[in-house]
């Protein structure tokens, strides 16, 4: 049974589209097999999704110095259901910040911290105006989660 890798991001621009690409085509990578890669927004994302995966990736924009609105409504309809039994889900962030990030970043910590999930790299913060340099990141990002997961060190 293939190891699944679920990617939830919150992508209203194009740019932001892009990074979620990226995410995705760096999970998957030709070269990492048994990984099964499931890519769904926040508001089509449920506690079953979060039950069924191994590892998750998680995108989000920086609105108003905190995360998207639907990604925590994604984390309000998830967190209790899946509480119990996820701890230790290993995750990783990136965070599009037309600024700094911080509270953004702090906000999604706190509810992973709650949820006892594992981060296995820090948060990936993409501050101020848009580079291209961004979607290197993030491709990157989404080929080290699928990659640790075919290895089994996640």
């Amino acid at each position: 049974m293939p190891r699944r890798l679920l990617i939830i991001v919150h992508a209203p621009s194009p740019h932001t589209r892009a990074l979620r690409e990226a995410a995705e085509r760096g999970a998957r990578h030709p070269e990492i097999e048994g990984i099964e890669v499931v890519v769904k927004a926040p508001l089509e994302a449920s506690p079953e999704d979060v039950r069924a995966c191994d590892a998750i990736l998680l995108g989000t924009t920086e609105n108003l110095g905190y995360m998207a609105g639907l990604t925590k409504d994604f984390f309000d309809r998830c967190y209790y259901p899946v509480l119990e039994e996820k701890q230790g889900l290993p995750c990783a962030l990136y965070v599009r910040a037309g600024h700094d990030g911080t509270g953004t970043r702090r906000a999604v910590e706190s509810i992973v911290s709650g949820l006892r999930w594992r981060w296995v790299q820090e948060p990936l913060i993409l501050r101020g105006e848009w580079q291209a340099s961004f979607v290197d990141e993030v491709e990157e990002l989404g080929l080290y989660l699928a990659s640790g997961l075919e290895g089994g060190i996640l």
